[in-house]
């Protein structure tokens, strides 16, 4: 079972990623939200479900772990396949899903693309008294995401942290000279160590 996967983000399409993990790129099939919060190039953790049938392997990732157990949840649904299932997460979150379960709430659950009124009553009667085993997402009902860091602060983080800077410290000159990265993409990490500690000399 491949539980998550943690590397470079080498390629994005609209419901896909391929991240590299030590040369090795998987592709995974996953949420517009996942895919709009990453970047070619940045590194990234992704939580992931491998789905295996007699002809092929498939990797489904999610910015959270409450996403996949979701995913993961709808999937035990007699008539949902992962196609679906990743349809449920990519309009609902985790916990509106939950909510919509809980109080039979079936026009919510018919705008998931794919679900109609008897599909949905037979995921609520299915899934009813298992959605409480699902992990709570954020109050304000968006999709809890993976934070992803940059791999040049990861590095300049360790050179600060190396020097002596506080984790705290080196975190702060990041965010200061974070806005140089977005403006020079092509900006060295030494370039970009060289204004942290700037910044840093300055405080």
């Amino acid at each position: 079972m491949i539980a998550q996967l943690h590397g470079k983000v080498a390629a994005i399409g609209a419901n896909w990623l391929v991240i590299d993990v030590a040369g090795v790129g998987f592709q995974v099939s996953t949420t517009p939200n996942t895919t709009s919060a990453l970047r070619t190039g940045q590194t990234a953790t992704v939580f992931t479900s491998l789905v295996v049938r007699e002809d092929a392997m498939k990797l489904y990732g999610f910015g959270g772990t409450d996403e996949r157990d979701c995913f993961e949840l709808c999937r035990t649904a007699s008539g949902v396949g992962p196609k679906l299932a990743l349809a449920i997460v990519s309009v609902l979150t985790p916990e509106e899903f939950a909510t919509a379960v809980r109080t039979e709430d079936l026009p919510r659950l018919c705008t998931v693309p794919g679900i109609g009124r008897k599909g949905a009553q037979k995921i609520v009667i299915e899934l009813k008294d298992r959605v409480d085993a699902l992990f709570v997402a954020p109050t304000n009902g968006s999709a809890s995401v993976a934070p992803v860091t940059p791999a040049w602060q990861e590095q300049v983080m360790a050179g600060l942290e190396s020097l002596g800077w506080s984790s705290r410290d080196a975190e702060a000159a990041c965010e200061t000279v974070a806005p140089l990265a977005e403006e020079d993409p092509e900006a060295t990490v030494a370039a970009l160590m060289k204004a942290a500690l700037a910044s840093l000399a300055r405080v």
